[in-house]
């Protein structure tokens, strides 16, 4: 038997694989429990329901997802190099394998999703998927004052207003990609997208070329490889 804090663990990493490989409505207790092990009595020692759960794994999601962002926007980068870091961090998150022809299979987030499709008397599934949101959206913001700082933008810039529109643009993006299942084409917009966003002038838009073939390396491999594919 595991231990109690390996069960929650294990609980929470099965729970954010299977909604990452369906959704949140398609993902029950039983399908949790039997893809991690365990009865449904220790599921219920650790969770009071579903939901519960789903606040946990959407927060433990965050927590894998941190120290990737940290690292893209870590001051060893130019600001032009860290909306590159950025764009490829979240291409990575999608560089998930069908198990049934091995094919990229572009997922979206569906923590996100699972937010947006919650009813009214779903509070609890918004807020987290709203403060999954929210948080992304501060790592936002820290990217434009960073390209503003640098000088890569012409102020006036509503740093705010500029990240949270970046953090829509993604998420909408994803969206469109999980139905049209298209990577090369959710690549090209996400890129265009993020630079038509921020208003980058066109003659730092070329430093990608350069720069992307480059980031793998320049980045920690091992933090964005935490993902299963």
């Amino acid at each position: 038997m595991l231990p109690t804090t390996d069960t929650r663990l294990k609980l929470m990493q099965t729970a954010t694989e299977l909604i990452w490989e369906s959704n949140y409505d398609n993902v029950g207790i039983a399908d949790i429990c039997k893809k991690a092990g365990v009865t449904k009595g220790a599921f219920y020692h650790h969770f009071t329901s579903k939901a519960d759960l789903f606040a946990s794994a959407c927060a433990y999601e965050w927590e894998q997802m941190r120290p990737m962002m940290d690292e893209g926007l870590s001051p060893r980068y130019t600001a032009l190099q860290q909306v590159e870091n950025v764009i490829e961090l979240t291409l990575r998150k999608q560089q998930r394998r069908s198990g049934v022809d091995d094919k990229q299979k572009i997922c979206g987030c569906p923590f996100f999703t699972a937010g947006a499709q919650a009813g009214c008397e779903e509070v609890e599934i918004r807020n987290v998927a709203r403060d999954m949101s929210d948080n992304g959206t501060l790592y936002l913001i820290a990217l434009v004052k960073n390209l503003l700082a640098e000088g890569y933008l012409q102020p006036p810039v509503n740093e705010t207003q500029v990240a949270r529109m970046l953090q829509q643009f993604v998420q909408g993006l994803l969206m469109h990609g999980r139905v049209y299942q298209d990577f090369d084409k959710l690549r090209q917009d996400l890129r265009e997208g993020f630079y038509r966003l921020l208003g980058l002038d066109p003659k730092y838009r070329t430093c990608h070329e350069t720069y992307v073939a480059q980031a793998a390396k320049k980045l920690d491999t091992s933090l964005l490889l935490t993902d299963p594919l």
